[in-house]
């Protein structure tokens, strides 16, 4: 399913990764490296394989260990209500 952040979330890309604002509550989350490529490419229009993919490419991680990040990753930002 795609990823979609909600309308009151604002995103920015920094050197750092991406910061995300969650204008209801006013709080900020800040995504490292890893996180921002899994959610581009998940923006994108891309699967959640797509986005372990692109972990083990560009970090030479253990596939199953991309799996369960992206999963983890995903999981958390739909439970806080960020993307759905």
């Amino acid at each position: 399913m795609p990823l979609r952040f909600g309308d009151d979330v604002s995103t920015a890309e920094t050197d750092y990764g991406t910061v995300l604002l969650d204008e209801r509550a006013g709080a900020y989350w800040e995504l490292n490296p890893t996180a921002t490529l899994v959610v581009r490419t998940l923006l994108d229009g891309g699967e959640e394989s797509d986005a372990a993919a692109a972990l083990v490419r560009e970090f030479d991680i253990d596939q199953a260990q991309a799996v369960r990040d992206v999963e983890t990753l995903v999981r958390e930002l739909r439970t806080s209500g960020l993307a759905s």
